[in-house]
């Protein structure tokens, strides 16, 4: 009888201790028209999910150029730092979304000739997946985005093309496109020789952070809450820095952070500890 005690002692701790931990699958996928491909992305699911009924707000996290779906979880240890900021109340529990953006091609965006469709992909075809596939909130205060590199730059961008849709942004060393035209017209016609100027300056436009930036209407400033973080040492400090001047001039509220550290995961797992907390901001009523 004592055994059997003991037994069901262990078992209800063990039930216990699993309880508060999230799950993260990371070789899910979805079939899309769009790219015609499958595509693959992980998910991070909070430790009360599969126990409670209620619906949760949502990050969708990019990762950086070189990696995939699983960069946030395998090297950004998105389970455990998530976990802990939830169980410390630094966080509110939410569902975290993360996309691959490395197969077929690289990058978050349409491309300059429109036939690599990779942000209608995202927004026509995964987003709505993933919403109704999980219990997420579909409204914009409950709807956060952030990345790191490549998906930094993905960050401001699809931020910035949809400020209907996300209540947060969180660049985070973020490449932030060609800085003027000339840039953009030296890559890409790098890849695309006959490639005409009404292309080229439609791209710039539509992928320059900084085009974007001073081209944002009186109307949406205020439409992102913006949190913006790059390290001391990262090469792409200075288009970061220019996109804090550009913001500051056009009176866009954000909070531009320059921390001790480098273009590496050392520097963005701890950015994700300030993230997590940033965007749970947002989903709470001021």
């Amino acid at each position: 009888m004592r055994k059997i005690t003991c037994l069901l002692f262990i078992s209800c701790v063990c039930s216990l201790l699993q309880a508060q931990t999230g799950k993260v699958m990371d070789n899910l996928s979805l079939k899309s028209k769009i790219l015609n491909m499958d595509r693959k992305f992980a998910i991070y699911l909070p430790p009360d999910y599969e126990t409670s009924q209620r619906s949760y707000p949502v990050l969708y996290l990019l990762h950086g150029a070189g990696d995939d779906h699983t960069g946030w979880v395998q090297f950004g240890e998105v389970l455990s730092i998530t976990d802990k900021a939830i169980k410390d109340g630094s966080a509110t529990p939410m569902i975290i979304v993360m996309p691959d953006a490395n197969t077929g091609k690289r990058g978050y965006e349409n491309d300059v000739t429109n036939k690599w469709r990779y942000e209608d992909f995202f927004f026509q075809e995964l987003m709505p997946f993933v919403e109704k596939t999980y219990r997420i909130k579909t409204e914009k205060r409950y709807r956060a985005i952030s990345g790191l590199s490549m998906g930094g730059g993905g960050t401001f961008t699809y931020a910035l093309h949809h400020p209907e849709l996300f209540s947060s942004a969180c660049p985070l060393s973020a490449a932030t496109g060609p800085l003027n035209l000339e840039d953009a017209k030296t890559r890409l016609i790098q890849v695309n020789p006959q490639l005409a100027d009404t292309a080229i300056n439609s791209y710039f436009k539509r992928q320059s952070v900084l085009s974007l930036i001073n081209n944002v209407p009186d109307s949406l400033k205020k439409a992102v809450r913006w949190y913006i973080d790059i390290g001391d040492d990262d090469f792409l400090y200075e288009g970061n820095n220019l996109v804090h001047t550009a913001m500051k001039k056009k009176d866009i509220p954000h909070e531009f952070r320059i921390r001790d550290g480098a273009h590496n995961w050392t520097y963005w797992r701890t950015s994700l500890v300030d993230v997590l907390e940033f965007v749970s901001r947002s989903f709470h009523q001021f």
